[in-house]
């Protein structure tokens, strides 16, 4: 009796977990193709801008983690790199 209702258990509870990975049919907006890296992993890249009346902002997103961010700021400033983990900024002083 106890194995005749481990069986029909175990079913049902593989069939959810399938059903939670499955992957949505639509990609967030700003989504561009996927990146396959490594042994055949797909990760998601993202390209988000954001503008204000102060600025323009250019975020660089694979597989959810920000990889850069580009602040241009508006008038004669020039533009600088944040980094994703520290939030130290940097600039390009001379471009070749």
């Amino acid at each position: 009796m106890r194995s005749s209702l481990i069986l029909p258990l175990f079913l049902a509870g593989l069939s959810l977990c399938q059903a939670q990975t499955t992957v949505p049919s639509q990609a967030p907006a700003g989504a561009t193709r996927p990146v396959t890296v490594g042994a055949g992993v797909e990760k998601l890249t993202e390209r988000i801008q954001i503008e204000d009346s102060g600025s323009r902002i250019d975020e660089l997103r694979v597989g959810g983690e920000t990889r850069s961010i580009t602040v241009q700021p508006k008038g004669d400033m020039p533009s600088y790199q944040v980094q994703p983990g520290s939030g130290q900024r940097s600039w390009k002083i001379a471009v070749f």
